[in-house]
């Protein structure tokens, strides 16, 4: 907390007290109009003699050149200042109060077009839900069908789903209206047509926030024309609006890191600091519609110092493989569908993008969600940035299934330079989300910072950048030496054990990474999650038919003492059926951080009769302070002796399992205003993959699901017996 107030300092001395973005402009026409009201009264108080002559006057045109370098200033700045005005018209040969003017003349015209567009628009989308809704009407009065000649459904079920696709249409209207207003400055009320009703159509931007589309359909909230694979490229006039949504979205977040009180106040049970959604709502308008009823909302903030440079770091967050490679247990599947405005120069200064992503949290019980969300970064001053997402999803109009209703309200993280080699950040993560899906033994967690929260994504940010500079400058030791790993095998090993977590993270989510297909069975505890999918010769799968299962369990041991538990190679024999009932060898560590709590080890399992066992076990085992992670795979000899010595680790077939350990909260009405969060023992997820056959077109038996579900109903068992906790 000391550490989040001496960096709201710092950050309010670089980027000074806080304005809003939108409502500058507002501000500088007004006084720009005063101005001009101001010159023409003084004109008019000359003398008569004076007025003839000033007709005669002719009015200053400007040069080609004149307007171009204006053009190009209005670009980057719609509102000069008065300094910047003079220093222009100093440049250009004009007088301030001419710039003042042509700048003036130049936000005017643009809103005219924007209005006129904008007002096209929303006729033409008038005019499409106007004949949709007669064809309805039509077709709700005939009782056969034109198509095939059968008939049509009962008019009471037609009339409720279009009188609830009605409502949905409308609130869809009013926010794209919003978001318009906010550009054009002036409110809209000529458009909306309150006789809209029983209408099926698409939104009135086309498709602008995310919406279906005549020309194609929605797939994972991208648009995708008919008979093709490739998005539609988004329009400058939708850029624009993208533009100003982000502009106005990392003010928002610059201010939610700069305030304390009121935004942000401490609770009475342990200090906490709590988020005053009240008074944000006062603060900032909605840029994606207003909360939906019954959402969640998480607002949460925290400032640690990362181990890479400001430079290093901006640029892994604007690539897609390299930002979801830091967080590689919250990030499933990351893509960047389009570049929406480029970045000035080599760096990422002004650089938009639209991205999608797969947001997770290991265990079952919570579903994870998928996301489409515009990122843009900004270089504020010399070592300092600015990140910020903020969504771009319609919650209405997406079919989640599986998946949890979220989206991310102005989100992201400011990243100072203290020049060092590390970086300060300061994260602020924003979110709405229906927590109906969840189970309630996960309720509390993701309320608190530990769930979604700032708290979790720096100490993964934390944990994965520490992991990186320790094994940048990690030597070969002579234990190394003695079991054949070389510099190029470790570096063969680590990669190894990457794949691994992200394959395990996967089989834990049911992310889309990989093809799973979850399977409804009767026979199967409804607490257990049992998928499949079928590898047909992929690079680094074993070829065959794979079960993956899952649950997650409350157990009341601390977090740090099952952890410890279950990464000890000596009581691995209670648990672990790979170890034939008795401790493992550790035949090789790989340190991932100062302590040795983080490493990769090889262990072998004891063999009957003994030193005969042709299997080693690759584990990979970690601790921060939002949870625990224990994951391993079997692997035979001759291979693990490949990757020693530097083999390529994309070949190696994995089928990972093991454990993600979270603190279990207690008394949720509390924790949803910031406190409460003391831990009542451990939430401990389980997942076990296991080939059941080696022909990919084999046909599965339930006798193989029983037995992966058996298998990880035993070893709960077996867990809850060595801790006598029963």
């Amino acid at each position: 907390m000391a550490g989040i107030q001496s960096s709201m300092g710092l950050l309010s001395e670089q980027f000074g007290q806080p304005s809003n973005m939108l409502g500058r402009g507002d501000d500088d026409d007004r006084r720009s109009e005063s101005d001009n009201f101001e010159a023409l009264s003084n004109d008019n108080d000359g003398d008569a003699s004076d007025r003839s002559s000033s007709r005669r006057k002719k009015y200053h045109r400007h040069t080609p050149s004149q307007i171009q370098e204006l053009e190009n200033f209005f670009k980057e700045c719609p509102h000069p200042d008065e300094k910047q005005r003079m220093e222009l018209g100093r440049r250009l040969g004009l007088e301030s109060r001419q710039v003042k003017f042509w700048f003036q003349n130049r936000r005017t015209q643009l809103k005219t077009q924007v209005e006129r567009h904008e007002n096209i628009l929303l006729k033409q989308e008038y005019d499409k839900l106007r004949l949709e809704n007669l064809a309805l009407k039509e077709a709700m009065g005939n009782p056969l069908c034109k198509n095939c000649g059968g008939p049509n459904l009962p008019n009471t079920s037609i009339d409720g789903h279009l009188r609830l696709e009605n409502s949905r249409l409308k609130d869809e209207l009013s926010r794209v209206l919003a978001i318009t207003e906010r550009l054009i400055g002036k409110p809209i009320t000529t458009y909306v047509d309150s006789n809209l009703h029983l209408s099926v159509g698409s939104n009135c931007l086309g498709g602008l926030i995310g919406g279906p589309n005549s020309m194609g359909n929605m797939e994972n909230g991208v648009l995708i024309p008919n008979g093709t694979h490739a998005p539609i490229l988004t329009s400058e006039y939708e850029k624009s609006i993208y533009l100003q949504v982000a502009m106005a979205a990392m003010e928002e977040l610059v201010t939610l890191a700069q305030s304390d009180g009121p935004l942000w106040y401490k609770t009475m049970d342990g200090g906490k600091e709590a988020f005053n959604y009240e008074e944000y709502l006062k603060k900032f308008e909605p840029y994606v519609g207003m909360k939906p009823a019954g959402f969640i909302t998480n607002a949460t903030r925290e400032t640690a110092t990362i181990m890479i440079n400001s430079l290093e770091l901006v640029d892994s967050f604007m690539s897609r493989g390299r930002w979801a490679e830091l967080f590689p247990t919250m990030i499933g599947k990351a893509s960047t569908l389009e570049v929406l405005c480029p970045s000035m120069g080599e760096s990422h200064d002004g650089k938009l993008q639209l991205m999608n992503a797969e947001f997770l949290f290991l265990s079952p019980s919570v579903p994870l969600w998928r996301g489409r969300f515009i990122r843009f970064s900004k270089q504020q001053s010399e070592g300092l940035w600015v990140l910020v997402d903020v969504s771009i999803d319609n919650i209405r109009e997406h079919s989640y299934g599986d998946t949890m209703k979220c989206r991310r309200l102005p989100s992201g993280c400011i990243v100072q330079d203290p020049g060092n080699g590390c970086s300060l950040v300061t994260w602020i993560e924003h979110v709405e989300y229906d927590e109906n899906s969840v189970h309630h033994l996960y309720r509390p967690l993701l309320r608190s910072a530990l769930g979604f929260g700032a708290q979790r994504w720096l100490a993964v940010l934390q944990r994965q950048c520490e992991c990186r500079a320790f094994l940048s400058s990690f030597k070969t030791t002579p234990e190394d030496v003695a079991v054949g790993i070389t510099s190029e095998g470790k570096r063969s090993i680590v990669n190894v054990a990457k794949r691994m977590i992200a394959n395990f993270c996967a089989g834990i989510s049911a992310s889309s990474v990989r093809q799973w297909q979850k399977l409804q069975l009767d026979k199967v505890a409804h607490d257990v999650r049992v998928m499949m999918r079928v590898n047909m010769d992929e690079p680094g799968e074993p070829s065959g038919v794979v079960l993956s299962a899952a649950t997650s369990v409350w157990i009341p041991i601390p977090r740090q003492q099952l952890f410890d538990f279950l990464r000890d190679d000596q009581s691995r024999g209670k648990w672990d059926i790979l170890s034939n009932g008795g401790p493992m060898l550790e035949v090789a560590r790989i340190p991932k951080g100062p302590d040795g709590v983080n490493c990769i080890t090889l262990l072998c399992p004891p063999a009957v009769p003994a030193r005969e066992s042709n299997m080693l076990i690759l584990q990979e085992s970690w601790t921060d302070q939002t949870g625990c992670l224990v994951v391993y795979a079997p692997v035979d000899v001759p291979t693990m002796q490949v990757m020693m010595n530097g083999g390529d680790p994309n070949y190696l077939a994995l089928l990972p399992s093991g454990f993600a350990i979270s603190d279990a909260l207690i008394d949720s009405d509390t924790a949803r205003n910031g406190g409460g969060t003391t831990p009542g023992g451990s939430l401990l997820t389980l997942g076990f993959q296991i080939l059941v056959d080696s022909i990919p077109n084999a046909k599965l038996s339930m006798e193989s699901i029983e037995t992966v579900s058996s298998l990880i109903t035993c070893t709960v068992q077996k867990i809850k017996v060595a801790l006598n906790c029963n």
